[in-house]
């Protein structure tokens, strides 16, 4: 029995505060057989609040660790440069995958992106054939090729 075999279902959590691209997204990422469970926030803040388990995510439960957060950078309360430098900055969770899904096209953002520690910058296509791979296809690197970190121990 392979590894994979015995890792439970993947968590994504999806920090993007446009209606339209989280119905999207999900829908994307419901189309294909990786087992995942996905996880929706709406904006900068609750990304936070689930990430550190308070407020509305104070129960475990209502916040499994991610194997791979998809966060948009424009969101309002905070937007996706400050959960990234917040994250990235935390010992126990900068070690999860971040794949900035935006936008913007801004170099400025691009290399203030890299330089915070995001693993990918993808800017979201217009197209929808285009935008339902561009998601298909990190999911499957993410969580079927690349090698991701162990979850912590959170008993």
């Amino acid at each position: 029995m392979s590894s994979s075999a015995l890792r439970p279902a993947a968590v994504i959590l999806v920090a993007e505060d446009d209606a339209g691209d989280r119905i999207l997204i999900d829908e994307s990422l419901q189309a294909t057989k990786i087992p995942k469970q996905i996880q929706m926030v709406a904006d900068g803040e609750e990304a936070m609040e689930y990430l550190y388990q308070s407020g509305r995510y104070a129960a475990p439960v209502s916040a499994p660790w991610p194997d791979l957060i998809l966060l948009d950078l424009n969101m309002p309360r905070l937007g996706g440069k400050d959960v990234l430098t917040r994250l990235k900055a935390d010992a126990e969770r900068k070690s999860i995958p971040i794949v900035a899904f935006t936008t913007s096209c801004r170099e400025e953002d691009i290399s203030q992106c890299y330089a915070i520690g995001v693993n990918s910058y993808v800017q979201k296509p217009t197209d929808f054939d285009q935008f339902q791979l561009a998601v298909q296809t990190l999911e499957h690197y993410w969580l079927e090729v690349s090698r991701i970190p162990p979850r912590p121990d959170r008993e």
